[in-house]
């Protein structure tokens, strides 16, 4: 593979209650554990992060395939829900649940883009198995 861009941060502090910043300084974070793990929640925490970034990616990844197909992906969206908890070898894993807005599009129509927009995604290849990825259309 051909490395087209890299990105960079920094974890100060105490990890999931700590700090983390990027090298170019347009993230610089106060991190946190939620509440539902025992923390203040008085920060951000890296399920959050990674939600924010696998919404953003999965959904170029769908307006690249929208548009490859020459569907109207008109104000589409893409929200991510990303969990965390125990696994069955005594450390932690998450979960994935990718919900696509496709307003002009029918529910069938809609599936199969984002079905696609699941192969050529960087993160949904780079989670595909090895964690639970639900790819779904929103009912709106």
């Amino acid at each position: 593979m051909t490395i087209l861009y890299t990105a960079e941060a920094l974890s100060t502090g105490d990890g999931r209650n700590g700090h983390t910043r990027t090298t170019d300084g347009k993230i610089d974070l106060a991190l946190a554990m939620p509440p539902e793990m025992g923390g203040s929640g008085q920060g951000t925490n890296p399920e959050q992060l990674f939600a924010a970034g696998y919404a953003a990616c999965f959904h170029s990844a769908l307006r690249l395939v929208g548009k490859q197909e020459k569907a109207n992906v008109d104000d589409s969206a893409v929200g991510a829900k990303v969990g965390i908890g125990p696994n069955d070898a005594g450390g932690f894993g998450l979960a994935v649940t990718l919900e696509v807005s496709l307003p002009h599009l029918s529910r069938e129509q809609a599936q199969a883009l984002a079905d696609k927009a699941h192969q050529v995604c960087p993160y949904s290849n780079a989670t595909r198995g090895n964690i639970d990825v639900d790819v779904v259309v929103a009912e709106d």
